[in-house]
């Protein structure tokens, strides 16, 4: 087969989580952002595994996302949606029982009008200026929201990759101002607030990215594992090029193995002549261009021609694609295609 094979690891996201949840303060609930399909992995093993684990709270971008989560959960677990209600979401938030973060004044007066007897949650800007009620239009609110006895008010973090970073404790100022004395629950730490410490974890985290072995959590277990077919191997000679542009050339003699993936499987374009392989632990530098379908890989180094090379695993996390990608972690996870043949291991199947 010429189909590259990721595999999940639902043992190691399993893991993730109970590693964050121990990292919590005692007495805080971890709870699992699952949104693009639980970051390009697939939502329903994702979900399933997280629940498993203990998660009893999950966090999704969009009311639809939210709609197929509760099919896949069933009836118990808490499903919040970041973007809110917007219009048109009242049927899925009502028909699965989702929780609205609201965003604005627009947004609480739609829900309050809608389903004036559903569940809610409040998304607060203390400082990313992204999503949720500024810390004025809040409190102009405040006294209309509270007595409905809101879920949840939350925020997000801006820098919490970056530990020493002042925006984190501008940020986590404004949120305890803005919601002192409420007697509600409270969240604002992702994956590096959970890591910056106690003082940001409230009632309730929300970790991501670390669930699935991505900075900043650099304790976390690898859960993708990516594994490319070769199709043909060519012997260079000096002076020869490799692909697109020929914006690789050869030295010396060299053997090249031509691998059955490309951007069309969001294997992204700018890590052409950057990028590593592995055969086991023995890195192979990727030459040349990434094509849509193909990749060009040196392995002049090796006694033999492999079946295939590794992108993703134990040897290679998605922060080390992602340098060579010049990205993020996030992007590399959620741009991995759909023509890969997935296999999930432990876990819930």
């Amino acid at each position: 087969m010429a189909t590259a094979s990721l595999s999940i690891d639902l043992d190691a996201l399993a893991a993730n989580w109970r590693a964050l949840d121990a990292a919590s303060a005692p007495g805080v609930e971890t709870g699992a952002t699952v949104k693009a399909s639980g970051y390009g992995l697939g939502i329903a093993p994702v979900a399933r595994t997280l629940a498993r684990a203990g998660a009893r709270r999950f966090f999704v971008a969009l009311a639809e996302e939210g709609a197929e989560l509760r099919d896949i959960l069933g009836p118990g677990p808490e499903i919040y949606v970041y973007s809110g209600h917007m219009p048109g979401d009242a049927e899925p938030i009502a028909g699965r029982d989702l929780i609205p973060l609201l965003n604005s004044l627009d947004q609480m007066v739609r829900h309050f009008e809608a389903l004036p007897d559903h569940p809610f949650g409040v998304q607060l800007d203390s400082g990313m200026n992204r999503l949720g009620m500024e810390p004025a239009e809040w409190a102009a609110v405040a006294e209309i929201a509270l007595p409905r006895r809101p879920r949840l008010l939350q925020s997000h973090l801006a820098c919490a990759d970056t530990p020493a970073h002042s925006a984190n404790a501008s940020q986590l100022k404004t949120f305890c101002q803005i919601t002192e004395g409420m007697d509600i629950p409270r969240s604002l730490a992702a994956t590096g607030g959970v890591l910056l410490g106690g003082d940001y974890h409230f009632e309730l985290t929300r970790p991501g990215i670390g669930l699935y072995g991505g900075a900043p959590f650099t304790q976390a277990q690898p859960v993708a594992h990516l594994s490319i077919p070769v199709i043909q191997t060519r012997e260079l000679a000096p002076g020869e090029s490799v692909g697109y542009g020929c914006t690789w050339m050869a030295e010396a003699p060299t053997r090249i193995a031509t691998l059955a993936a490309g951007y069309a499987d969001g294997i992204i374009r700018a890590m052409g002549n950057r990028a590593v392989l592995h055969h086991g632990s023995t890195p192979c530098p990727l030459r040349g261009r990434v094509s849509m379908d193909l990749l060009t890989v040196d392995i002049t180094h090796l006694d033999d021609a492999p079946e295939s090379l590794d992108l993703l695993g134990a040897h290679q996390s998605i922060d080390g694609i992602a340098e060579a990608a010049g990205t993020i972690g996030y992007e590399i996870l959620t741009a991995l295609g759909a023509r890969y043949s997935r296999h999930y291991l432990g876990g819930e199947k």
